[in-house]
């Protein structure tokens, strides 16, 4: 054979073997990014659980005449906040993921307010239905954990791989970019003050 053939038949083969390979990188890329928008789903549905237990939850308190209205009001408008905060999968930047889980921090400072405040009711706290909500609402508090670490998760995975060399000029070429993740809120940096006076 011609060494002129041998040349071409190698660059052939070489720029086969590119062609092949970067299909393969941008597949896994749309894998990945499936992946991550599957599980930020995920997240919103633990979140909108959530939230679809709250009116229930207002309902049950609201029997209660003297109840505190201004905390009543302050779940009812956290929650409207929250819920009216959409992000989408294709806009996962930190920006939006923060500005989403700042309105669902809301919501959860403002039930947290409304559970310290039953305490002041023992009939409430003993009524089924607000024990059986209250013990929902805390399985979601857990269901959330979980699927913001599942995400947190999946996001490291396609944020490597779109960060990587030589995959990062697929990426690249793909419009492939990286995505934020769910981080600790302010104030979970600090240790709580403990104090038996």
């Amino acid at each position: 054979m011609k060494r002129s053939t041998i040349i071409l038949l190698s660059l052939i083969g070489g720029f086969a073997l590119l062609v092949f390979w970067s299909i393969g990188a941008y597949n896994r890329l749309v894998s990945l990014s499936e992946s991550t928008e599957s599980q930020w789903a995920n997240v919103q549905s633990a979140y909108q659980r959530r939230a679809d237990l709250i009116p229930n939850l207002i309902a049950t308190v609201k029997g209660y005449a003297d109840f505190e209205q201004e905390t009543l009001k302050g779940v009812i408008e956290a929650r409207s906040k929250a819920t009216s905060v959409q992000v989408n999968a294709d806009d996962l930047t930190p920006e939006r993921i923060a500005a989403f889980q700042k309105a669902q921090g809301e919501l959860k400072g403002a039930l947290s307010r409304l559970l310290v405040t039953v305490e002041r009711y023992p009939d409430l706290k003993a009524n089924q239905n607000f024990l059986a909500l209250q013990s929902q609402l805390e399985g979601t508090e857990n269901r959330i954990n979980v699927e913001r670490d599942r995400f947190n998760e999946q996001v490291r995975s396609f944020n490597s791989a779109v960060k990587r060399i030589p995959t990062s000029i697929v990426a690249s070429i793909g419009g492939f970019e990286s995505r934020g993740y769910f981080e600790a809120e302010a104030e979970a940096q600090e240790a709580p003050e403990v104090s038996f006076e």
